[in-house]
């Protein structure tokens, strides 16, 4: 079942990179199964039991995702985003957008109200399964530590109490209606002007979003004995005025200081654990004595949790002056 994993990966992978470059000619079922060397009907069969989803149903969605942005950041005809992203006419787009959103093009871009966009599946992950590393620890950067005064802004997020990590964090979330994994990336990964945004108009699942702890006297005592809830949301303008999803919250936070530890690009796959401990073991040991801060655990300080293995992993934890 890991190499169809890692197959379907490779197929997932190929969707968007072909989405990215118009290229429809290696954009079908045909040419993605011969790339795999199987047959279509065995390839579309695999898809569906891993992805939970038929490929022409996953692949629709990812074009109408692209698509999505494309109408909303650009002054593009709607015909030129049409045919660019595989549909043969603008009523085909509108269709198959209204159908999708709920709204047609025209209607999105003059309010590009939250939905809920078909982000990018991740049907293989080595440590979700308990693979571990693959090889030896290749990293060469070390853990910077810095602080920074961060501006006030908004952080629109769900949270959870009584989780402990990533994983649990989202295991969690799927019991409650509207807060599971694809629902809430899919709604943050829609909104325009994410402060951490990377992505553009390319559809990155994950652009923008990050995972946060919040010091609330109702969470669950972390290993740092501080209780926390666990969030996960998106950084936005302090005058962002757009709509708020009904599941999420938003919340003002104001001007503060933190201190960063910031490890550098790492390959994941490699050097995910690696890193982790490393950059752990540097927020343990680090001498506050010797600064002129201390960490600051008053309720509703937030520390943000950055993880993007080809520009950094980072923690930003909320400090005070002494």
């Amino acid at each position: 079942m890991y190499e169809w994993q890692k197959q379907i990966q490779t197929v997932v992978d190929e969707i968007d990179r072909c989405i990215r470059q118009h290229n429809d000619d290696a954009l079908t079922l045909r040419a993605l199964s011969a790339r795999l060397g199987y047959s279509e009907f065995h390839m579309t069969r695999k898809f569906r039991e891993i992805s939970g989803m038929r490929f022409r149903d996953y692949l629709r969605c990812r074009r109408l995702a692209f698509a999505l942005k494309e109408v909303r950041d650009s002054d593009r005809g709607f015909l030129d985003i049409a045919l660019d992203y595989g549909f043969l006419s603008h009523e085909a787009f509108t269709r198959a957008f209204r159908k999708t959103y709920g709204v047609t093009p025209r209607e999105y871009r003059k309010n590009p109200v939250p939905v809920v966009l078909r982000t990018k599946i991740t049907p293989f992950d080595r440590y979700f399964f308990g693979l571990g590393e693959i090889g030896m620890n290749k990293s060469t950067e070390n853990v910077k530590a810095y602080f920074v005064t961060i501006p006030a802004h908004k952080f629109l997020h769900i949270k959870n109490l009584e989780s402990i990590g990533y994983w649990d964090f989202w295991q969690k979330q799927e019991q409650i209606p509207g807060q599971d994994c694809d629902t809430i990336c899919g709604l943050l990964e829609s909104i325009p002007g994410k402060l951490d945004d990377e992505g553009g108009s390319e559809a990155n699942s994950g652009s923008g979003q990050v995972m946060a702890y919040l010091n609330d006297p109702a969470g669950r005592i972390c290993s740092w004995g501080i209780p926390l809830a666990e969030c996960y949301g998106c950084r936005l303008p302090a005058d962002y005025q757009g709509e708020i999803p009904p599941q999420m919250l938003l919340v003002d936070v104001p001007e503060g200081e933190y201190i960063v530890f910031e490890h550098g690009p790492f390959d994941y796959e490699q050097e995910n654990y690696s890193v982790e401990t490393e950059i752990e073991k540097a927020m343990a040991e680090f001498d506050y004595e010797k600064s002129d801060y201390c960490l600051d655990t008053a309720p509703g300080r937030i520390m943000y949790f950055f993880h993007d293995p080809a520009r950094f992993w980072k923690y930003v934890r909320p400090v005070k002056r002494k």
